[in-house]
């Protein structure tokens, strides 16, 4: 086991794994500095000093620079004003150069030693031209980095169609896949706009109960199939699966009967 902590560079973003500073203890929320990608940024504490498994480790560790002091914070704030405007002006030399693309996010490094533009783009975009413009305007290294609608909903943010903030934008650190077969095992409608977020991919929300609708359709018999029920035989023509419920046909009755999953005589 290996002393660990967890730190998110966004309130929302994917967790990394540091090494403590010897005898350290670090809180949830706390503000610390840490290299990533050979480059300094400040990140917040999502998981304190924790024993975690090797081999549930990546093979190198970077250990936590220092907690991170006001100057540092007032740094990451005037990091931010300067990313806003730098984001106009970049969207000023992604006209003039003529490129099809779409500018979502600019952010800086702690120590200012590199930018991060992220886009997006149908295809692929020879950018050469507009990094070299890029440098020459705020004398830095520059990286332009290509990402797809689901990271840029997770960067902006918005209200999804339940009504509250985005899950990508405010507590999922990774994308899971999604299928529309998780749609059909929950009896959704498969119109697109129904089960679509704001990036127009499908919702990742249709995974939370996922797990559990694979358990029930696994147990329970299915569309058509015939079971014996406490008034005789049938044919199951709906499923509940949440409320465990079955909708049978019975072939002694005209009118289609409702039976919880227990009340089904099973066949030892």
């Amino acid at each position: 086991m290996i002393e660990v902590v967890g730190v998110r560079f966004k309130s929302s973003g994917r967790i990394y794994y540091y090494l403590p500073q010897k005898g350290e203890q670090y809180s949830y929320k706390q503000k610390v500095v840490v290299e990533s990608q050979k480059v300094k940024n400040v990140a917040e504490v999502a998981i304190p000093n924790k024993q975690v498994a090797k081999k549930d480790l990546p093979d190198e560790l970077n250990t936590i620079i220092q907690l991170a002091d006001e100057t540092q914070l007032e740094q990451v704030q005037k990091n931010k004003i300067d990313a806003l405007n730098a984001f106009d002006v970049a969207k000023k030399k992604i006209r003039e150069h003529q490129l099809e693309m779409k500018l979502v996010d600019v952010e800086y490094t702690l120590d200012r030693s590199k930018m991060m533009f992220s886009f997006t783009a149908d295809g692929r975009i020879d950018f050469r031209e507009l990094v070299r413009d890029l440098a020459s305007i705020f004398k830095t290294r520059i990286e332009l980095k290509q990402i797809g609608v689901r990271d840029e909903a997770k960067k902006l943010g918005g209200i999804g169609p339940c009504g509250r903030p985005l899950c990508c934008s405010t507590f999922l650190g990774d994308f899971v896949p999604v299928s529309i077969k998780m749609a059909k095992d929950q009896n959704l409608s498969l119109n697109p706009t129904k089960i679509s977020g704001l990036c127009g991919r499908l919702m990742c929300c249709l995974n939370y109960e996922n797990d559990e609708y694979e358990r029930l359709r696994k147990m329970m018999p299915d569309f058509g199939e015939k079971v014996q029920t406490p008034d005789g035989m049938g044919k199951v023509i709906g499923l509940n699966l949440l409320n465990e419920v079955i909708k049978v046909k019975l072939v002694s009755r005209e009118t289609p009967v409702e039976y919880q999953y227990d009340e089904l005589i099973k066949n030892d």
